[in-house]
């Protein structure tokens, strides 16, 4: 016996007829390479040199271009080969050529500024549909804002993404309800809302003094401070509201609070609201000394500020100025004085302080019915008065936009181009700050004002941001700019009613609507009633808020 495994010989098969296999299977179609590197047909060409071009289509399929599922057509994949060398574009292929660069026209509006200085903005001359920007006639200087706006684009896609925080901290005991994504919001509808009824109107309003309205970029006026205080109370701390909502409404809020709920699809920072429910009555407030009231500065924007610390055009740093420049342009554009005529409605200002000098602001508390037995109640206001041609009385709604740094917000020159192109200014605020002016919108429509002033305020030197100088006036039918910026107020009222029909299903209790700060979407948390309490005002929470609320239920 041998002690190695015996061998057996392999079969081998003999073709003595041709090359390949002695048997066809039996199928319709033989089989055909699907791959390049299978070569099967080339395996016996000895004679045929490689890089022959006369027989470009020699193992092209046999059965015709007409069958392409199992056409193959050869190509040697060694000579294409081939190491990249950036060093000539011109070498490129033409398809080849410009291959990822993004859209020269976009870049123009956006960062392209042609040699001269001037902004080259979409929109152009002659307003927001005007047609070219300012300097298109020099090829030069075009192509240069070309390059730099692609540049700037290649920077932009490049840049690692800052991550927004949350306008307050979630803690591990409250429990998320729901999460509500834009689209979703978007698609709501709450058509044929009427105007709200007004049920009680306070406070004293001054007349708007009309010389503002000659107010332009050459004949400019400092922004002065005025020593006037605006009470914002929230929801609850509301006298009026208290006493409405023990015989009429069951959700109840302010003007402010309304207007972010309508316009949270627009928005990107994020913000938050208190929900107090008892029974079947609801008060959506805002968060005590919470940076709810303060005005976002380019929001909306390509390339929105960046946090900087200590630096006077960070987010938190231009919401204080826009803040500060709303207040006192409100009150300076008005006739100020003790011999001036005032317009004075049924009862005084609610929030009145012994030795305080209250600025100019009338409140309207409104009636909605929104269907199914939901009455809203909510606090609006004006900001002046001023009589028409024919002698009536119409309400204003004052606000201002304020410009910080034209190049640093990639936006217009406002002493160039507000007289002679305002229509451009407007549409590069609209594109920069659409939520503020969407709430401003919302705020003038609620409150029934016959007008809406927007005021032009700029820094008297774009490093101090301390000093201003208002540049113009423009003035809208809040309902006609509403249409102007696409608001939709059927949608804006669906958002609300939504909103409202998903707290009215929890049970009694303390909630928390949040804009998510990086996603477009808001989450309603569960919160414990003492969420937001402090040492500090824990007594002042027990004490004032809490009985009026539990006399609310019982």
């Amino acid at each position: 016996m041998s002690q190695y495994a015996p061998f057996i010989k392999p079969y081998i098969e003999y073709n003595q007829f041709g090359w390949g296999p002695c048997d066809m299977p039996d199928m319709e179609v033989p089989y055909q390479p699907f791959c390049k590197s299978d070569r099967l047909g080339k395996i016996s060409d000895w004679m045929m040199p490689v890089q022959e071009k006369k027989y470009a289509n020699k193992y092209a399929s046999t059965f015709g271009s007409n069958n392409s599922q199992y056409a193959y057509f050869h190509e040697d994949d060694d000579a294409t080969f081939h190491l990249v060398d950036g060093g000539n574009p011109r070498s490129l292929k033409p398809y080849q050529r410009n291959r990822y660069r993004p859209n020269q026209r976009n870049n123009v509006r956006v960062h392209g500024r042609n040699v001269r200085g001037n902004a080259a903005i979409g929109g152009g001359q002659g307003g927001a549909g005007g047609a070219g920007g300012a300097g298109a006639g020099n090829k030069y200087g075009k192509g240069r804002d070309m390059r730099r706006g692609n540049m700037g684009r290649r920077f932009m896609r490049n840049a690692p993404v800052r991550l927004r925080e949350s306008s307050v901290v979630v803690r591990s005991d409250w429990v998320s309800i729901e999460e509500i994504d834009f689209p979703r919001l978007l698609k709501l509808s709450l058509p044929n809302i009427k105007d709200g009824v007004d049920v009680v109107t306070c406070g004293t309003l001054e007349y708007y003094d009309k010389q503002c309205d000659r107010i332009n970029v050459k004949n400019e006026r400092p922004l002065q401070k005025i020593d006037r205080i605006i009470n914002v109370p929230g929801t609850i701390d509301d006298p009026i509201i208290r006493r409405l909502s023990k015989s009429m409404g069951n959700v109840f809020a302010t003007d402010d609070i309304i207007a972010t709920l309508m316009c949270c699809t627009r928005s990107n920072y994020s913000w938050d609201i208190v929900i107090e429910k008892l029974g079947t009555k609801v008060f959506l407030d805002k968060r005590d000394n919470a940076q709810f009231d303060l005005l976002t500065v380019n929001e909306t924007a390509l390339e929105p500020p960046q946090d900087e610390e200590g630096s006077i055009n960070s987010p938190q740093s231009l919401s204080l100025e826009a803040t500060l420049i709303n207040h006192n342009f409100s009150q300076q554009v008005l006739k100020i004085g003790e011999q001036e005529p005032k317009h004075k409605f049924d009862e005084p200002n609610p929030f009145e302080e012994p030795g305080v000098e209250l600025a100019s602001v009338a409140y309207r508390y409104k009636q909605w019915q929104l269907g199914d037995d939901v009455v809203l109640i909510a606090r609006c206001k004006h900001n002046g008065v001023i009589k028409s041609p024919a002698g009536e009385l119409q309400f204003l709604s004052i606000k201002a936009l304020n410009e910080w740094d034209s190049k640093a917000a990639n936006s217009v020159e406002w002493r160039q181009k507000l007289d002679s192109q305002r229509g451009a200014v407007l549409a590069s605020e609209l594109r920069n700050n659409a939520c503020k002016l969407a709430k401003w919108t919302v705020e003038a429509v609620l409150a029934g004002s016959d007008q809406l002033k927007l005021g032009y305020v700029s820094r008297v030197n774009r490093k101090d941001h301390l000093r201003h100088v208002i540049l113009g006036m423009q003035q809208f039918k809040p309902q006609e700019f509403a249409t102007q910026i696409n608001l939709n107020m059927d949608n804006a009222w669906g958002v609300l009613r939504c909103l409202v029909d998903i707290v009215l299903k929890q049970p009694d209790g303390k909630y928390l609507i949040m804009k998510d700060p990086n996603k477009p979407m808001i989450r309603l948390y569960d919160i414990p009633d003492n969420a937001f309490d402090s040492e500090g005002n824990d007594d002042e929470e027990t004490s004032d808020d809490r009985p009026f609320l539990k006399s609310l239920g019982n």
